[in-house]
């Protein structure tokens, strides 16, 4: 694969923090356009991963490259060039939705006009239009986690991190955050997003399974089932869990 079709490239990615190993040489490669997706229980090393791309964390060991910036000497541009939405609802609940909205554009250097514009198309697009004055503290979870989304996508990134977004979200919010994201890739942002729901894993182009810090497969979902003669993702991911404890 070359260089101008990855969007994310890791080698040998390692991260310990005294002598604990959350994230152990992790190499991996992810295309533009592609919805790659992270499955792992909490504590395999999804978000350290996470947070090492987005230029948060310094690795201990190996090379990452995003956006065609390394992770340990342009950490700044890369955070430029990246939308980053956590697992910890991280707005303002004393601003309204569309406040909020101006301020992570304002904070990504929109302009006025700009800032008017893109705002407006978030909202109508996350289905937030009709909700633009209210207050974040008011909204239900599920909108939150739009406008959440919203707010990482203002200033229209090449990649979008996703770091388990739909935690604590009932199912049929779950299934329609779903459809916003395969809008995003047909609309050309590569979408990076880590999930310990193994129904959502099925929604991916391609999936890694991490466990304790260590990938132990990637491949389509469909790949993966027929390579293991198994009916679903649970069931991969159950059999080679119980394989590397065994």
């Amino acid at each position: 694969m070359s260089n101008n079709e990855i969007a994310v490239r890791t080698d040998g990615l390692t991260k310990r923090f005294g002598k604990f190993v959350a994230v152990d040489h992790v190499s991996l490669e992810v295309k533009k356009r592609e919805i790659f997706g992270f499955l792992g229980a909490n504590g395999a090393g999804k978000t350290t991963v996470i947070r090492m791309l987005c230029g948060l964390l310094l690795p201990t060991e190996g090379q990452g490259i995003v956006a065609g910036f390394d992770i340990r000497e342009e950490p700044e541009r890369i955070k430029r060039n990246i939308g980053y939405m956590s697992q910890k609802f991280s707005l303002y609940d004393d601003l309204r939705i569309e406040e909020n909205l101006y301020f992570f554009g304002g904070i990504y250097g929109l302009d006025a006009g700009a800032l008017a514009k893109r705002s407006r198309e978030i909202m109508e697009r996350l289905g937030l239009w009709s909700r633009r004055e209210n207050m974040t503290r008011d909204l239900p979870l599920g909108y939150k986690q739009r406008l959440a989304l919203g707010c990482a996508v203002m200033h229209e990134p090449k990649i979008l991190f996703l770091d388990e977004p739909t935690a604590g979200v009932d199912p049929i919010a779950r299934r329609e955050f779903w459809r916003l994201i395969y809008q995003m890739a047909e609309a050309g942002t590569t979408v990076f997003v880590t999930t310990h729901y193994m129904d959502e894993a099925e929604y991916c182009n391609r999936l890694s399974i991490m466990h304790q810090g260590r990938i132990i497969a990637v491949a389509g979902p469909q790949a993966l089932k027929q390579e293991y003669g198994l009916a679903t993702v649970q069931d991969v991911f159950i059999h080679l869990v119980k394989g590397q404890e065994e």
